[in-house]
């Protein structure tokens, strides 16, 4: 019976897909370390001041040099910019998420140059996840069929992995890494033209350039200067480091779908292996009075597969457990001249799925691309008449895994709602069906295939299969009801994260005028 369901569901799944993609298809028809050449001149103590191009000054600002800004720095650097970056520490951080990087992240950062980052860092390889809910599990590997060898995810500590890209940064005669901690941004007659900072020293310094791309993280304290921020905090992240554990399904991330939410194991050594439990809401168990402690060890540890519990109690009894508030924000910049926004500072998703990396290489891409007709960036009022086409070529890779990481947390939390418990066992039960059913979803989640239709396809036939296994054998009143419920949660939480991200930029971005702006006439080569 078990398979019959199973049948039925991906049979219904699929009409589902079918009838969806032409009514889509329709719609669209018609609708520190060491530095090279200095990037500025001090002049009296109080200025770092960029003598625009002519003079070798500094051709971009980057703010911060975390893993978007020494991406960025560094791109823009072998382009032959001159790159002034200000990073508040330049010491290696350390954090307890930006560890997994999703194969179409590892893509991106071969596209710009910067593999050579994920190695001598005892990275490890993944290449999929596997998923447990009430003592079933399922391996899920990405599809990485058409790629070399080398392509796979790759999780690491993320400081060992910053200061790589800081080196390549370095490395370049152009670039110019500073410690300091940038306090405003200097306008002009609505025109950003460089920043202020200070200095480790506390000499507060000016700094000029023609374009200010501020990469300062999930606590920047300039995005308002530049977007209209609706940050949104639904839960934290608790990390532990587990020692000399063995996964249960080695070069894998594990997902184990507990109660109340999800809880991540994934490894970032050859030694060590990072767990992450997800707790909802703002308020915490103080770690202080011993209050996390024991919320880990009587809530979380009895739900884990039994080959990582003594592991996890080991970690939890070292006391080095610590926590990161999970954000989520729609990019929503309003265009201002000679300033941009990039990384965490710019958008943020739920952190469940490891797209946070993807995200930012793929914009530094499309960056990168729209900035290299330009011989110089002078013309602020231009470049950012430009620069609109960037919030809009970026949408549907960027929309896509942001409503993927939204979509599926919500799914993937425990519900006393009835119909939101058949939506999660029906999304397990889903990708367990192989085939298209789990390398579609995958795909989506890795990054190789960053499609949106394809994207709701997959979560509405996800809840119409959900619908399909309620109805079986006989259909009843209750039944009926709870897959109406069912429909209309799966609607209720995926239409408005699209609405957040942009309907007409997420499926149409053809249609968006800046989508076919080109550069300024006087700016080609």
């Amino acid at each position: 019976m078990l398979q019959v369901q199973y049948l039925l569901g991906g049979f219904v799944a699929s009409l589902f897909g079918f009838a969806l993609l032409p009514g889509l298809r329709w719609r669209k028809k018609n609708g520190g370390g060491h530095v090279g050449n200095s990037a500025g001149i001090r002049t009296g103590g109080a200025d770092v001041v960029g003598n625009v191009l002519q003079g070798g000054g500094t051709d971009v600002i980057v703010v911060g040099a975390g893993v978007a800004g020494a991406a960025l720095a560094y791109t823009l650097g072998k382009d032959g910019r001159n790159v002034l970056v200000i990073e508040r520490d330049l010491s290696e951080p350390d954090r307890i998420v930006g560890e997994l990087l999703q194969p179409g992240g590892y893509l991106k950062l071969i596209e710009l140059g910067l593999e050579d980052c994920v190695r001598d860092i005892d990275a490890q390889r993944v290449l999929g996840y596997a998923l447990f809910k009430d003592g079933r599990d399922k391996k899920l590997s990405y599809p990485l069929e058409k790629f070399d060898d080398d392509i796979s995810g790759r999780s690491f500590h993320n400081g060992r992995f910053i200061q790589k890209m800081r080196e390549k940064v370095a490395s370049l005669p152009n670039a110019k890494l500073e410690q300091g901690t940038v306090t405003s941004l200097i306008e002009e007659n609505g025109t950003v033209n460089g920043v202020n900072y200070k200095t480790k020293n506390g000499e507060e310094l000016r700094a000029h350039a023609p374009l200010t791309i501020v990469c300062d993280g999930c606590f920047s304290n300039l995005r308002r200067s530049l977007c209209t921020p609706k940050v949104e905090v639904p839960s934290h992240f608790v990390g532990l480091v587990l020692e000399n554990c063995e996964l249960p399904y080695p070069n894998h991330g594990h997902v184990i779908l507990a109660d109340p939410s999800p809880i991540l194991f994934y490894p970032i050594s050859s030694t060590e292996v990072r767990c992450l439990v997800d707790v909802p809401g703002q308020k915490l168990p103080s770690v202080a009075n011993g209050e996390m402690a024991n919320y880990l060890k009587t809530v979380v540890a009895p739900q884990l597969p039994a080959k990582l519990h003594d592991a996890f109690i080991s970690a939890i009894d070292r006391g080095t457990v610590r926590t990161m508030p999970n954000k989520s924000m729609p990019a929503s910049p309003y265009p201002t001249p000679g300033a941009l926004l990039m990384g965490d500072a710019f958008n943020m998703r739920h952190p469940l799925t490891g797209g946070g990396m993807t995200v930012a290489l793929s914009d530094i891409a499309v960056l990168r691309n729209l900035l290299t007709p330009l011989r110089d960036l002078s013309d602020s009022s231009a470049l950012c008449n430009y620069l609109e086409s960037f919030y809009t070529l970026r949408k549907p890779t960027a929309s896509t895994i942001n409503t993927l990481a939204g979509a599926l947390y919500k799914v993937f939390c425990a519900s006393p709602d009835q119909a939101m418990k058949e939506m999660r066992q029906a999304c397990f039960d889903y990708l367990s069906l192989g085939g298209v059913f789990s390398s579609g979803p995958v795909a989506l989640l890795s990054g190789l295939n960053p499609r949106p239709l394809s994207l709701v396809c997959h979560f509405f036939a996800v809840a119409i299969y959900g619908v399909g296994r309620l109805l079986l054998p006989f259909p009843s009143p209750k039944r009926l009801w709870i897959g109406a419920r069912l429909i209309s949660g799966a609607s209720n939480i995926i239409f408005p994260i699209i609405k957040a991200e942009g309907v007409r930029q997420m499926f149409f971005p053809a249609t968006v005028p800046a989508y076919y702006r080109a550069p300024p006439t006087s700016e080609k080569i």
